[in-house]
C-alpha cells in the first residue's frame, strides 16, 4: 500500500462499512486495507471484506439500496459491488476456507479513515496472503511488504502452523528466515534437521 490512500478508494471502503454496519451484517476488513489499518505496506491496491457466505445476499440489497452496482461473478467464492468504477470485492470464501464466525471474531476495531470497523488480525492475514500463493501464482513480492510491515503484530507459530501444508508458505518463511525478517524458531526451517 502506498503511504497516501488512494482517496476514492478511501470514500468507497467508508460507504461500504458504513452500509453494512446500518443493515447490522457482520464482516471484517480484508486485505491490503486491512494491512494499512494496522500501520502497515502492501503492493495490493484493492478493497476486500469478509462476509459469511449466507450474509452475501443481504449484503448485496443494502449495498444496491444506496447506490452500487453489484455484480455475482461466476467464482463462486466472492461477490463484487462497484462504486463509480471502483470495486469492492466481498469475499465469502477466502483461500478455500469459509468465513465463519470464528473468522469475524479474530479482528480488532480499529478506526480506518475515520469509521471504526472490525479489522482482520494481522496474523489472519498473513495466513490469508500465504495460503493464496500456487503453482498458478507465487508473487512473492505481494507478502514481502506485508511480513516486513507487519512482523511485530504477525503470531508467526500460528502462521506456521496453519499453513504447514502448502511447500509454498514454507518457502516464503524460509525466506524470511534466510532475509533476517522473521527467524524460524530454534534457527531452523519446518522439515529441516532432524
Amino acid at each position: 500500500m502506498p503511504h497516501q490512500v488512494d482517496a476514492g478508494l478511501a470514500i468507497t471502503l467508508k460507504r461500504v462499512a458504513s452500509t453494512l454496519k446500518t443493515a447490522d451484517i457482520p464482516f471484517a476488513l480484508g486485505g491490503s486495507f486491512a494491512v494499512y489499518a494496522h500501520g502497515g505496506h502492501s503492493s495490493d491496491h484493492d478493497v476486500d471484506f469478509l462476509l459469511r457466505e449466507q450474509d452475501k445476499d443481504e449484503a448485496l440489497r443494502a449495498l444496491a439500496a444506496v447506490g452500487f452496482r453489484t455484480e455475482q461473478p461466476p467464482e463462486d467464492w466472492l461477490v463484487k459491488v462497484y462504486d463509480e468504477g471502483r470495486m469492492v470485492d466481498l469475499i465469502y470464501r477466502p483461500v478455500e476456507s469459509p468465513v465463519t464466525d470464528e473468522t469475524l471474531k479474530d479482528t480488532e476495531l480499529i478506526s480506518v479513515e475515520a469509521i471504526s470497523m472490525p479489522v482482520i488480525s494481522a496474523t489472519q492475514l498473513m495466513v490469508h496472503k500465504l495460503l493464496s500463493y500456487s503453482q498458478h501464482y507465487c508473487d512473492f513480492a505481494t507478502g514481502f511488504p506485508v511480513a516486513r510491515s507487519l512482523r511485530e503484530q504477525i503470531d508467526w507459530e500460528r502462521v506456521r502452523r496453519e499453513t504447514s501444508k502448502s511447500p509454498y508458505a514454507e518457502a516464503f518463511l524460509m525466506l524470511l528466515d534466510r532475509l533476517d525478517v522473521v527467524p524460524f524458531p530454534g534457527g531452523e526451517p519446518l522439515g529441516v534437521g532432524g
